[in-house]
């Protein structure tokens, strides 16, 4: 299992590094993939996360979080699970500012709330989406159970 990491913002998320790689190994165990993967996660401000939105994605806004994968169809899950060679599954990247202004606005804390969008973003690398009512009763439910159980896990410790 590998994270990069990378925070262009305060060292105050430093730890968000320990957080997130935590939180992938609680994602990949629940969902048996095998740990030969990396995933690039990069905590980003306003004006980075609304230029990649608007030079990739052709949507002139800031937005919380996105993520590109590298294998980008549906047979990612099962390419990921059947190949013993290490693969970059993609890149996450986390406006932390629109992050810190969710929490408020719904009442979550900080942290749930970076932790929810990385697990979003994880599970779209998976080749998970919720464009439909079909695949949102699949994801949504899904990052819920990785944040509880990563959760749990902590708690044990």
């Amino acid at each position: 299992m590998e994270l990069a990491f990378e925070n262009q913002l305060s060292s105050e998320y430093d730890s968000l590094e320990e957080t997130y790689g935590g939180l992938m190994k609680v994602a990949f165990d629940h969902l048996q993939v095998k740990k030969n993967y990396e995933v690039d996660v990069s905590l980003v401000d306003e004006e980075t996360i609304h230029q990649i939105n608007r030079d990739y994605r052709n949507v002139d806004r800031v937005t919380d979080v996105i993520s590109f994968a590298f294998e980008d169809d549906d047979s990612a899950l099962s390419t990921i699970n059947g190949d013993d060679i290490p693969r970059m599954l993609g890149e996450i990247f986390v406006c932390v500012p629109r992050a810190l202004e969710q929490a408020k606005e719904i009442g979550n804390t900080p942290e749930r709330e970076l932790c929810f969008l990385f697990v979003h973003g994880l599970l779209h690398l998976l080749g998970y989406d919720h464009m439909t009512k079909e695949e949102e009763e699949v994801m949504f439910p899904l990052q819920e159970k990785i944040l509880q159980l990563y959760k749990e896990k902590k708690s044990h410790e």
